[in-house]
């Protein structure tokens, strides 16, 4: 992939948001593009980086490590987007992760505790669900969301910041924005109970519009940014891999 190509790329993804913001009512300033850098050379990522691009977000621990020395020099924000081993923890701290994109698990969560105390230091987190009700999503089930996020609230290192979903991978528009509604429900329902779930992380390559329409506030785009993958993207979301 040419650096030419990258900019391209990123400038059409940029007028997808626009138009997208532009028809829902919204402005383009809401939506955070996160670079989703799985696979993707330290290069390209300074290029990207360079051009205005400041979030990314890894899956696998092994690249985060991989690439944070090259990419130490450049001002960025890094978030982990990927399923987190609790085995991991101590890794994740390591290599300045400033958000943890898909705490989904009670266990997880006490292991980030106990570590982050034990570093003192404290860590952003999105809740992430599984809206879609697949096997294959990692993700808590939408309707425990009030008891999780209570469970969460009281591990004082960690700060609820939004919440997360991976949409279904299905050509039915109207079955994708199902996933996405969801979502947004179950933020305002969280919302109305005092918990400051204001972001919303969802929506990537194939259904940004539809994310954005429901209210995404945070869009990971990979592939139609830095080309096709050697794997599957589910394969990228799970860390046992």
């Amino acid at each position: 992939m040419t650096k030419e190509r990258i900019l391209n790329n990123i400038k059409a993804i940029e007028n997808r948001i626009t138009k997208v913001c532009e028809k829902s009512g919204r402005s383009p300033e809401d939506v955070k593009l996160l670079l989703a850098t799985k696979t993707v050379s330290t290069d390209n990522i300074k290029f990207a980086l360079q051009y205005k691009q400041t979030l990314i977000g890894e899956n696998k621990i092994q690249e985060v490590k991989k690439k944070f020395t090259d990419l130490n020099s450049i001002p960025y924000e890094s978030h982990f987007i990927g399923h987190l081993q609790t085995n991991k923890v101590k890794e994740l701290l390591k290599y300045n992760i400033k958000c943890l994109q898909s705490l989904d698990r009670i266990r997880l969560a006490k292991k980030l505790q106990n570590r982050l105390e034990y570093e003192d230091k404290t860590i952003d987190v999105f809740l992430q669900f599984n809206t879609s009700y697949e096997d294959s999503k990692f993700g808590m089930d939408p309707k425990k969301a009030l008891t999780f996020a209570k469970e969460i609230k009281q591990l004082d290192r960690i700060n609820i910041k939004g919440l997360m979903t991976i949409g279904l991978f299905s050509a039915s528009q109207e079955k994708v924005r199902k996933c996405f509604k969801l979502l947004k429900k179950t933020q305002t329902d969280l919302l109305n109970k005092g918990y400051s779930v204001n972001e919303l992380s969802m929506g990537m390559s194939g259904d940004l519009e539809i994310a954005i329409e429901e209210g995404a506030t945070i869009i990971r785009i990979g592939s139609a940014i830095f080309g096709k993958r050697p794997y599957p993207d589910s394969y990228y979301w799970n860390e046992n891999k």
